[in-house]
Parts: structure tokens; C-alpha cells; sequence
């Protein structure tokens, strides 16, 4: 007699709650961690909140939609509201997916492939450091959601929805270019997708689009924006290349782990097990999948050692229909022969990366790994900020020096001062040489020895900083060796004389 465990029996009665469980659940786990171990914002949103706190048009970060909204977001609710925001983008997702999937496949198996999608890195791992590629994969998923309902169901009105959701896509990450480019391309290659444009909706989507994306055209238009590179620079880009290839292949091991298990590996199981089946899938559907799960990816690849700045791609977009390709390519018939061990496996997927990550910042030492993100940035940004506005009688506005460092003491001190990286002055165009001058600066930048003198570089550009004593720094949770920071202040042009110590 065959027993249907709960796990399947949800999967063919309740499949979306089922998505939304697991949806709210990884959602939850990913803001309570970052909230309640976190001492600082990951590096990369630290500097997103330090370029968002400008509000540019563009910049060395590409468009600036994700810098905005996380910008938005710290000012309402501080880093709490910014992995809240972050992890309602990755719930879009997972919804998108599955709306998008049942219409292709059947809810049972589009909850299946949403369930894969755990097993892809770039839907947990890096979800905290919301940025252009966590906020790109929602309106991605939005973007494929809408396309299909417009294609398939012949929902017209969705083309003009899809035009404000690739006009969001664009003015979030130059990657939007390619999802642009190839819908275009399946639409006229398609004789439905040919029909379609017989009618007005579509093209007023497409002057939605445009009009959302029109403030990045003159940004593009005035910097060059990303270019291709001439052919004796290609060189330069070959690592980018090969690491976007080892992303993009490694973060699909957790799928691989769970396809494994349902299809049978490494034992298959002889007595009778669990099966899902569905209804055939339209071939025009199934092209579909299959062209939007792989053409992106290889579209990214084979442009990238030809871009100046290859790095302006983002990757998580590019999985968003990984799960359900696989899915479609499974059959009619979905066998989960290791269902037990694939719950666990699936379970294991979601909850051991933060769990894993809030153990590493309690115990550096005992794993051997010092997270960035076990830094104490409020103390930090409140000595420091307090620290200037004693000794120069204003506020701290201006922070240079080590890029990491100066990045987390801008979003921390309590004055919110403006990031400068004066090894790459052009990345951060809002701070010149004289507003230094005329405001004053601190510099920092990490160090082990007790004197703290500044790097070489940074005393080249800094000539003749005098540096502090460094600045020891215990951390919240005393898990691991204390953060020294050696530091130095470049007084304002008008400020009065040190005060008497």
C-alpha cells in the first residue's frame, strides 16, 4: 500500500500554500538573521546606501532605482526596513514564478519548481545585500509574468503592464537591455507574438517603457554609459567572465542536489512512490520556458568580454525560470522517488545559509572567517561623527579612505556624511577636492598595529594627514579579535584651532 506523505499531499491539494509558506518562511529567516546578528550592513549595501543617500540620476552603480528605493527604505525603517525590502522582492519572485508556472505546467508543478528554486544560490544566500540584482530578479519575474499572460492568455492590457515593469527593469540594471531584446525577438519570431503587435497595447507598453527608462537615457547619453571594448582590452575581462560562469554554474548545486533525489540518485527505489502528473504543455509555452530559462545567461556571457564593464550585469535575473525549465524538461510525470530526503535536503537548502551565517558571526574564531558583517558600525559611525563635530565645531560631511571602511561609517554616523573614494574620485562625482577643502574630511582605514599609520596610497593622496591614534572597537557579540581602525581628520578651511586637551 502506498503511503502519500504530507509534503506530497500538499503538493497536489495546496500547492500555493505551500509556495507561500515556503516563500514567507525563507523570508522571515533572512530578516530576523540580519536583524538580530548583524552588526553592519553587508559591504555591497553599504555602499548602495552610501551612492543612494545622493539621489544621482546614474553612476558608477548603473541605474539608480535600487539605490533609491534602499535609500527610501533606511530612511523609514533603517536597516531593518532594507532587508524587509530586500526579502519582498524575493517573495515577488517566488509568486511571479508560480503564477507564471501554473499557466504552463499546473499548480503541483509549479510549485515544485519554485521549491527548486531554493536550491539556487542567488535566491538566498546573497538576499540581505539588496541591490540592482535582488530588485532586477523580482521585476524580471513581474516582466516574464506579464509577457506570458499577454502571449498565452491573450491578455492585451498586460503589454501595457509589461511596459512599466521593463521600464522599472531598465532604470534598475543595464541586464534589463537583454530581457528587452530577447522578448522582442520571441515576440517576432512568433506568429502569436506577430498578432499581438496588430494591436495598439502593445506598443503603448512600449512608450511606457520608454518613458520610465528616459532618465537613464540622458544619464547614458551624458557618461557613455557601458561601451564595448576594443579588442586589445578584451583580455581584461576574461576573469569577470570566468566568474560569472563559476556563479551562475555553482549556485545551481543545491538544484541539482534536489533533482537528484527525486529522480532517484543514488539508488532508485523499487517499490511504488509518489507521482505528480499534469497536462501536456503547449509546445509554444515550452519554447518559451526553455529560451527564457537559457538565452539570458548566454546572451550575458558572450557579451561580456566585449563590455568596458562586464560587472554592470547582475545574475540573479538570469535563474529566475531555472526551476521551471527543469520542470518542463521532467516529463508529464513527476516521480519524487527520495521524497523524505528531498524534504529534508529542501529544508536543509533554506534554513542552514543563515543559520550557517549568524554562527559565523557569533564565533569567528572557531570557523575561522571574520564576516564584514560583524563589524560594530554604530559605535563606530558614532565616535567618529562625534569625535569631528568636537574638534571642528561641524558636522562630519565628508568620508574617504579605505573604500569598506569609509562606506560603513557613512550610512552609520549619525550626520549621514557623504562617501568620497578618493582612489577612483570619478565614482563618487557629488564629493570634489574643494568641498574637502571647505568642509573637512576623516579619513580611514583599518590597520593591526598600534600606531595606525595610513597606507601609502593613502598618503599619497592625502599628503600631509596626520594620523590619530587608532581606534579599538569591541564587537556586539565579543565572538572575535576587536575592530582597530586607524584614522586621521582634515579640518574644514574655516574651522577654528584644535580644542585644548
Amino acid at each position: 500500500m502506498l503511503t502519500v506523505p504530507l509534503f506530497v499531499e500538499l503538493l497536489r491539494t495546496r500547492p500555493a500554500l505551500l509556495v507561500a509558506a515556503a516563500a514567507l518562511a525563507q523570508a522571515a529567516l533572512w530578516t530576523l538573521v540580519p536583524v538580530l546578528f548583524y552588526s553592519a550592513p553587508p559591504p555591497a549595501l553599504a555602499e548602495v546606501l552610501a551612492f543612494g543617500r545622493e539621489f544621482q540620476l546614474g553612476g558608477d552603480l548603473g541605474p539608480p532605482l535600487a539605490q533609491w528605493l534602499a535609500e527610501l527604505a533606511f530612511r523609514i525603517g533603517g536597516l531593518f526596513g532594507v532587508y524587509l525590502l530586500s526579502q519582498a522582492c524575493v517573495v515577488t519572485t517566488y509568486l511571479a514564478v508560480f503564477a507564471l508556472g501554473r499557466r504552463i505546467v499546473g499548480d503541483s508543478h509549479a510549485a515544485i519548481a519554485v521549491l527548486l528554486m531554493a536550491g539556487i544560490a542567488a535566491f538566498t544566500v546573497p538576499t540581505p545585500d539588496f541591490g540592482p540584482g535582488v530588485l532586477a530578479m523580482a521585476l524580471w519575474a513581474l516582466a516574464l509574468l506579464l509577457y506570458g499572460r499577454a502571449m498565452f492568455e491573450q491578455r492585451r492590457t498586460s503589454w501595457i503592464a509589461l511596459g512599466a515593469a521593463i521600464g522599472l527593469l531598465l532604470f534598475t540594471t543595464t541586464t534589463g537591455l537583454v530581457l528587452f531584446a530577447l522578448l522582442l525577438a520571441f515576440t517576432l519570431s512568433s506568429e502569436r507574438g506577430r498578432a499581438q503587435l496588430t494591436h495598439i497595447e502593445p506598443w503603448i507598453g512600449g512608450v511606457v517603457a520608454v518613458l520610465i527608462f528616459f532618465p537613464s537615457l540622458i544619464w547614458l547619453d551624458q557618461t557613455g554609459g557601458v561601451s564595448f571594448e576594443s579588442f586589445a582590452s578584451i583580455d581584461d575581462n576574461v576573469r569577470a567572465w570566468a566568474r560569472m560562469i563559476a556563479v551562475l554554474v555553482a549556485g545551481h548545486a543545491g538544484l541539482a542536489v534536489l533533482v537528484a533525489l527525486a529522480y532517484g540518485v543514488p539508488f532508485r527505489r523499487r517499490r511504488p512512490v509518489p507521482q505528480l502528473e499534469r497536462a501536456a504543455v503547449d509546445p509554444e509555452a515550452r519554447r518559451f520556458v526553455y529560451v527564457f530559462a537559457l538565452a539570458p545567461a548566454l546572451a550575458v556571457l558572450a557579451l561580456a568580454p566585449f563590455i568596458s564593464r562586464p560587472d554592470a550585469f547582475v545574475a540573479q535575473p538570469l535563474v529566475v525560470l531555472s526551476g521551471v525549465a527543469v520542470v518542463v524538461a521532467a516529463g508529464d510525470r513527476i516521480r519524487l522517488t527520495h521524497h523524505g530526503l528531498m524534504r529534508y535536503a529542501w529544508i536543509g537548502l533554506l534554513a542552514l545559509p543563515p543559520l550557517l551565517t549568524a554562527a559565523v558571526v557569533l564565533m569567528p574564531r572557531t570557523f575561522g572567517v571574520d564576516l564584514a558583517v560583524g563589524w560594530p558600525a554604530a559605535e563606530m559611525g558614532r565616535f567618529f561623527g562625534e569625535d569631528f563635530a568636537r574638534r571642528t565645531g561641524r558636522p562630519l560631511s565628508i568620508v574617504a579612505g579605505e573604500p569598506r571602511t569609509a562606506a560603513l561609517i557613512a550610512i552609520a554616523a549619525p550626520s549621514r556624511p557623504s562617501l568620497f573614494l578618493d582612489a577612483a574620485p570619478e565614482r563618487t562625482p557629488w564629493v570634489t577636492r574643494q568641498d574637502i577643502a571647505e568642509n573637512g574630511a576623516l579619513v580611514v582605514w583599518p590597520t593591526t598595529d598600534t600606531r595606525g599609520a595610513p597606507p601609502a596610497a593613502i598618503r599619497e593622496r592625502f599628503p600631509g594627514l596626520a594620523n590619530e591614534v587608532p581606534r579599538v572597537f569591541e564587537r556586539r557579540f565579543g565572538g572575535g579579535p576587536a575592530v582597530r581602525i586607524g584614522w586621521g581628520v582634515i579640518r574644514p578651511r574655516a574651522a577654528g584651532p584644535p580644542p585644548v586637551r
